[in-house]
Formats: C-alpha cells, sequence, structure tokens
C-alpha cells in the first residue's frame, strides 16, 4: 500500500487550498487503497478573505494548519516534521493558497518565494526519485523549487500564456494541457494538471485529477 502525503495550504478558494480538488485528491487516494497523511505548514495565512463577498476581511487572522484541518477533519500532522523516507509520493491540490500561503506567487509573480518546509520536502522527494503531483496553479511553485534544485522539470497549467512564460522562465518547461487530462514527466516522476485553472465544473477538475493520482500510485510501483 503506497502511503502518500496531500499537502494542504489552508481551507477556500481565495485563501488556502481549493476544497474540490483536495476533497477530489483524497476521495481518489483512499479509493485506490493509499494510506494518506494529511499536512500543512503551521504558519499564518497571508490574509482571511470572506468567500461571500470575495473581499480580503481586515484585521482577521487565521493559520494555515488550523484552516487545513477543516478539509482533514481534524488529522492534520506538522509539514516540518514530514520527511521523504517516510512517504512513497506527495500530492500538492491547488487554490490560492498555493500561490499565497505556500508561495508568494500570488503577489510577487515569478519572483516569488516558497515556504522553506514545501521547497525542502519537495527537493527531498525529487532527490529520492519519488513521485510528485501538482495541480491547478501549484505546478508553478514546483517548477520553481525544482528548477532552483537544478531539476528542469515539465508541468501544466493548462494553457495561460503568462503563467507558463513564468515556469519557462525559472528553467522549467510548460506543456499545454486539458482540462480533463494530465502530463507526465517520467524522467522527474511528476504529473500534473489543470483542474480549476480551467475547470467550469467539479466533474472537469476530477477528471484530471483522478488520473493525476492514479499515475502518481502507478510510480510508486
Amino acid at each position: 500500500m503506497a502511503k502518500v502525503a496531500v499537502v494542504l495550504s489552508g481551507c477556500g478558494v481565495y485563501d488556502g487550498a481549493e476544497i474540490h480538488e483536495s476533497v477530489i485528491t483524497l476521495l481518489a487516494l483512499d479509493r485506490a487503497g493509499a494510506e494518506v497523511v494529511i499536512t500543512a505548514p503551521d504558519i499564518e495565512q497571508a490574509h482571511v478573505v470572506n468567500h461571500l463577498t470575495g473581499d480580503v476581511a481586515s484585521g482577521q487572522k487565521r493559520r494555515v494548519a488550523e484552516e487545513a484541518a477543516r478539509i482533514a477533519r481534524g488529522a492534520v500532522t506538522d509539514l516540518a516534521k514530514l520527511k521523504a523516507a517516510e512517504i512513497d509520493a506527495i500530492i500538492f491540490p491547488g487554490g490560492f493558497g498555493a500561490a499565497k500561503n505556500l508561495s508568494s506567487y500570488a503577489f510577487d509573480g515569478p519572483d516569488l518565494k516558497v515556504n522553506p518546509e514545501v521547497e525542502r520536502i519537495t527537493v527531498e522527494m525529487a532527490k529520492a526519485k519519488k513521485p510528485i503531483g501538482t495541480i491547478c496553479i501549484a505546478p508553478v511553485m514546483t517548477a520553481k523549487i525544482l528548477a532552483g534544485a537544478g531539476i528542469k522539470a515539465t508541468v501544466t497549467i493548462g494553457n495561460d500564456a503568462g503563467t507558463a512564460g513564468h515556469i519557462n522562465g525559472f528553467g522549467a518547461a510548460h506543456q499545454a494541457c486539458a482540462v480533463d487530462d494530465i502530463v507526465v514527466d517520467e524522467n522527474n516522476r511528476v504529473v500534473s494538471t489543470p483542474a480549476y485553472m480551467l475547470a467550469d465544473s467539479i466533474k472537469e477538475a476530477a477528471a484530471g485529477i483522478e488520473k493525476l493520482v492514479a499515475a502518481v500510485l502507478r510510480m510508486c510501483g
């Protein structure tokens, strides 16, 4: 049985992990019989967004791990304690949390900084040749991390030219992809899918995510 870590960036598309993407990932892993470890960095969110209005909730503060626990039904481990040796694969769902909490892409664009623990575990997994799944906007930070480690990964965020240009600019490679498909970098063991970068419905997001989970688990052997 493969043991897979799912890294959440909070709870809610505008300031945390995209809930549909996260739950679809967890469901697909469970249906496949994988052992799942849900993890998140124990840090403060960049900000809090009112998901009813889309406005930043001035003065509010929330922590990423505490918010991720809403999706995990309480069972969230501290990312700082996770080691590549303990797992067979890792998956990063999207949502703005990946671009605000796990990295600063939403604020800094191609000059983004990545959370040190996210960078550490990603590099550990890559060096151990263990599969990395990355969804929606998360492939941007994945590409940045791996390029910094001298690994030119091929990933997708769908077909947005500006974001694809940033990925290529890191020294990685972007490949256009349909909403219901995946891009598999067999050499570097990285799997990505556009999900809500392109999806207009939960079933469209699910189609690609389910393929991604299957590919990640196949790579676990």
